[in-house]
């Protein structure tokens, strides 16, 4: 039998969001307080999506999972995760932000589309659970607290994500090894081929080398676009793994 192909990215596959802008006027006028006082926030302007992968890096506390929060959220996805049809809230903390912002949309609507937010997976994974088995089937048929963390993050991605999709992850490799990290690439990459798109925070070295993929570096001076190898986790990383002891030797002095 002759090997299958690997699909291949249709040459004019559309990206679904083009273009993220943080808009005020005399009637929204941009507040002070906290995210808008972030650089990275209130220095945004309009920023356009050029890749099929997208990638927020930097610093904790520089607006990563903020800026994500607040597309998902003008998207129209619920605040802790999960497609567009999930509605369910535990606490209300996500910002105004989305309030502010304008998306720019490509002519063709994914057909799919869902927000992985890390932190509150958990309660993601029990609203699932009391759906019932209908939805859990869509998540490869067991519970997703019947796996552990890990598992239950790749059941999403093997499972529930699709072609065509339009696909938010805030921190995916909190739960994964290294080896499932590198697993998950080789899955963006067959969805990527399929005309998906991914918009991803991360602080993975390993994630953040997907090919061709658009780094956005988060820091004090606002947003700038980057190579995965220029960013300080990559070189921190590297140091520390070409030489662990020297490098520890020189931390713990």
């Amino acid at each position: 039998m002759a090997a299958r192909k690997p699909k291949q990215r249709p040459p004019s596959a559309p990206l679904f969001l083009r273009a993220i802008d943080l808009f005020s006027d005399q009637a929204h006028p941009l507040p002070t307080t906290h995210p808008f006082d972030l650089p990275a926030i209130r220095h945004l302007g309009e920023r356009r999506l050029t890749s099929p992968v997208t990638v927020f890096v930097g610093e904790n506390g520089t607006g990563k999972s903020t800026l994500l929060e607040a597309v998902a959220v003008a998207l129209g996805f619920n605040p802790e995760g999960g497609s567009r049809n999930v509605r369910f809230e535990t606490k209300p903390t996500h910002s105004g932000l989305h309030e502010h912002m304008r998306l720019s949309r490509g002519m063709t609507k994914p057909r799919d589309g869902y927000f992985l937010r890390a932190e509150s997976y958990y309660n993601l994974a029990s609203y699932i659970d009391d759906l019932g088995d209908g939805i859990i089937q869509a998540y490869g048929g067991k519970s997703l607290h019947a796996q552990s963390h890990g598992e239950s993050f790749f059941a999403l991605f093997m499972h529930r994500f699709g072609d065509r999709g339009l696909y938010l992850l805030d921190e995916p490799e909190a739960a994964l090894s290294p080896q499932r990290q590198l697993a998950l690439l080789v899955r963006m990459h067959q969805l990527v081929q399929g005309g998906s798109q991914f918009v991803i925070a991360t602080h993975s070295p390993i994630l953040m080398a997907y090919p061709g993929a658009d780094i956005w570096q988060f820091g004090a001076e606002g947003i700038e676009h980057t190579t995965a190898a220029a960013t300080e986790h990559w070189q921190l990383t590297k140091r520390f793994l070409v030489d662990p002891g020297g490098f520890l030797r020189e931390l713990l002095a």
